[in-house]
C-alpha cells in the first residue's frame, strides 16, 4: 500500500516517481539498492537532477549497496521509450535489476 497524504478531501496516495529527488536525503546511512532511471529528452524532470540524486547518494551513504544511473540518449520522454519495442527492453531491464536484487539469476 502506497503511503497517504492528506488533503482537503481525504487522503491521496503519494506517487513516490513523483516525489522531490532530494527530500529525506541529508543524512549519512544506509541507502537499499537502486537503480535510478533518466532520459536526455525528458521534459519534465531533466536528465540533472537524477545525476544530482544519484551523486548526492554516491557522497553520503553509508553502504556497498548497488546505487546505478541508468541515462536513456535515444528519443524518450517523460513516459519512457518510443516505440513498442524499445519500452520492451527497458521493461526487460527493470525486471533483471529487481530479479537480480531478490537473487533470482538465470
Amino acid at each position: 500500500m502506497l503511503p497517504q497524504r492528506p488533503t482537503k478531501r481525504g487522503t491521496k496516495p503519494i506517487n513516490v516517481l513523483n516525489v522531490h529527488f532530494e527530500s529525506g536525503l541529508g543524512q549519512a546511512k544506509d541507502y537499499p539498492n537502486m537503480l535510478v532511471k533518466t532520459s536526455f529528452n525528458d521534459s519534465q524532470v531533466m536528465y540533472w537532477e537524477p545525476a544530482k540524486y544519484v551523486a548526492k547518494l554516491r557522497a553520503l551513504r553509508t553502504d556497498q549497496n548497488v546505487l546505478l544511473l541508468k541515462t536513456k540518449l535515444d528519443p524518450a520522454g517523460h513516459a519512457g521509450a518510443s516505440g513498442r519495442y524499445e519500452r520492451l527492453k527497458d521493461k526487460a531491464f527493470d525486471y533483471a535489476f529487481a530479479l537480480t536484487e531478490m537473487g533470482i539469476s538465470h
